[in-house]
């Protein structure tokens, strides 16, 4: 398999810059996954590593070759799109089949080979059947191994499972993994769906206006997001975002949002840039749903942020999210049944909230970086 090397590549549609001076380095056998929004860019990168597209500027590289302005044919790659492109008057076998016999293998080995494919995907069972009779997932599969019957060097996948259905996605995500690790490849996968990212990705680089916000492992993206948009797009529910300001008073230091005090360790932040930033500095504090602590009453001991009315409660199984108004702000909270069960909150009852120091994040309103992560979020990267 093979190193894929992206260097400073940019392109442009007429006044549209879709990909703006890029580098990204996806090393051999590495699982990367280029997530972000619709018009991102991410798919035109694919497109201009996979050749149907010409960088304006910039190179690509596979395995050290440069291919920037090779044919796809000539790059060896391998390509699974979100729709099939299957041949439907062609069987299972035929549509495997097909790059080995355009490249007029011996009939023999191509038997073989489609066998061995159809075994890894654990579709041995349909190979006689036509295209047409097959499900959503099934025809999946006969494009995934349309792809790596040729042994390219590289797979790159355009959102392969977005149209399926939730159950058979998430037994895909599965799939798609488990295969990359079989055949021991290297491959590029776009999707615009954190959770299809964050469970198959070895590397997530986040897109956004044609940009690369950040570029490391799944859990760093989660818990070390570099600034506001990978913070916002990256987690369900996405964090919570309210501007602020950091007040000193006596010797101790809080956050202050219409309708919330909120007390932070003067220890955890020394280790950030908020002090150095200035005191008139404008901040937006996050925090997490899973990390806002709701209470229903009063507790002796605890000091709460603030106070708030239930605006909409979503029980969703084994989890309940609670939508409630602080100020002129919404704050979405997520607790596990059990313990909705317990507080018993309804839409429209007061409630206290808690926002634990070592769960906050801040960043600059003006430039949108991170000054300061949470505090378990600084043990990762102290261990990393």
């Amino acid at each position: 398999m093979a190193e894929v090397l992206i260097k400073n590549l940019y392109k442009r549609f007429g006044s549209v810059v879709a990909v703006n001076h890029i580098d990204l380095d996806v090393q051999d056998r590495e699982f990367v996954v280029l997530l972000g929004p619709s018009g991102c860019g991410k798919t035109t990168t694919l497109r201009m590593v996979a050749g149907l597209e010409v960088p304006d500027e910039g190179q690509v590289q596979i395995g050290g070759r440069d291919v920037t302005y090779l044919a796809p044919r000539d790059r060896n790659i391998g390509m699974v799109f979100e729709r099939y492109a299957l041949y439907p008057h062609l069987s299972v076998f035929e549509n495997i089949s097909y790059p080995l016999r355009v490249r007029r293998w011996p009939e023999a080995k191509v038997r073989q080979r489609v066998q061995e494919v159809a075994e890894t995907l654990r579709i041995s069972d349909l190979i006689g059947r036509k295209v047409n009779q097959l499900s959503g997932g099934q025809m999946q599969r006969v494009a995934i191994g349309r792809a790596i019957i040729r042994e390219a060097s590289v797979f790159l996948l355009d959102e392969p499972i977005s149209h399926l259905d939730a159950k058979l996605r998430s037994h895909m995500r599965g799939e798609l993994k488990r295969l990359q690790r079989e055949i021991a490849s290297t491959a590029v996968l776009v999707t615009h769906d954190q959770l299809e990212a964050m469970s198959i990705g070895d590397r997530i680089a986040v897109m956004n206006k044609g940009n690369i916000q950040q570029f490391d492992r799944p859990g760093r993206i989660f818990n070390l997001p570099a600034n506001l948009f990978v913070a916002n797009f990256v987690g369900e529910p996405s964090m919570n975002f309210l501007d602020c300001a950091l007040v000193r008073e006596n010797g101790s230091f809080r956050l202050e949002a219409p309708g919330l005090r909120a007390k932070v360790d003067e220890k955890w932040l020394k280790g950030s840039k908020v002090l150095s930033a200035g005191s008139d500095s404008r901040l937006v504090l996050g925090i997490r749903p899973e990390h806002v602590r709701l209470c229903s009453g009063r507790q002796s001991g605890h000091e709460y942020c603030g106070e708030g009315k239930v605006y909409v409660v979503e029980p969703l199984g084994s989890e309940v999210i609670y939508d409630v108004e602080i100020g002129k702000s919404i704050v979405r909270i997520k607790v596990f049944e059990e313990e909705a069960k317990r507080l018993a909150v309804n839409m429209g009852d007061s409630v206290l909230l808690e926002f634990p120091s070592e769960s906050i994040y801040l960043f600059d309103k003006e430039s949108e970086k991170t000054l300061a992560q949470a505090g378990f979020a600084l043990a990762e990267e102290a261990k990393a």
